[in-house]
């Protein structure tokens, strides 16, 4: 007498459970794909999957902000320096010179944001905070650097150290330069080129206004705009003021 044929479905969930019990050879899920870090068009690989991150900037019910931090060479750096871009730039105008400033001891912070540069410097100041930095420097170019000299007199989570303004213009849509320099006595650094107009002329105009308890002005031969200014001459110089202004050591 021929036995009953099992029903189909019995079949298969007899099938099913015969290959998980057997000698190792099931079929387990492998890991999820990692995700790549931005590079932004400008880090390495490396450089990316240590530092690039999404800065919570706080505008507009919540914004976003591309950004890249690390640490100094030596690690522990208790002072760190916030860098803004120009109008239409990105975080990429500063990677040549973060080197620079983590071999000389600094924490950096890089943010690209087409918004508020105010809130980008507040936010990453929080940020910096977290990370067990006790100050900030500011550098900033052009509108970055219209937006550093405002957001010097402004409440921000941890102290402005030193301002170092690169081509500033005296006013920027929302930031008024000028304004702002009459009320900072934070030690600000003022630079542009010479044939860079009318930037050299504003970068002596709000020189002559500031009330910065130590203020420089440096016109450097050239016509550059901005973050370029560093890798023509004025990096040392730079250094220097931020040396004797906001040391790294904090």
């Amino acid at each position: 007498m021929k036995r009953p044929m099992l029903p189909v479905a019995l079949a298969a969930t007899a099938l099913l459970l015969t290959a998980c019990s057997g000698s190792g050879s099931s079929t387990k899920a492998g890991p999820a794909p990692a995700t790549t870090a931005p590079t932004y068009g400008c880090l390495t690989k490396d450089q990316a999957a240590k530092g690039s991150f999404a800065l919570d900037a706080g505008t507009a019910g919540g914004s976003n902000l591309d950004a890249y931090y690390r640490d100094s060479d030596a690690g522990g750096a208790r002072t760190a320096v916030v860098f803004s871009h120009q109008l239409g730039g990105s975080l990429c105008e500063w990677a040549p010179v973060f080197d620079d400033f983590t071999k000389a001891g600094y924490a950096i912070l890089a943010f690209t944001t087409e918004g508020d540069v105010t809130e980008g410097i507040k936010a990453a100041a929080g940020r910096l905070k977290g990370k067990g930095v006790t100050g900030i420097a500011l550098i900033g170019a052009s509108k970055g650097a219209a937006g550093s000299l405002v957001a010097a007199k402004l409440d921000n989570p941890l102290p402005v150290k030193a301002v170092v303004s690169l081509s500033s213009p005296e006013v920027y849509s929302q930031f008024n330069a000028a304004i702002a320099v009459k009320t900072v006595k934070i030690p600000t650094y003022f630079a542009a080129e010479e044939t860079d107009a009318p930037f050299n002329a504003n970068a002596k105009a709000l020189y002559d206004a500031s009330v910065a308890e130590d203020k420089q002005l440096k016109i450097y031969p050239g016509g550059n705009h901005g973050a370029p200014l560093l890798k023509d001459g004025a990096l040392p110089d730079v250094q220097a003021y931020l040396a004797k202004h906001a040391p790294a050591a904090g």
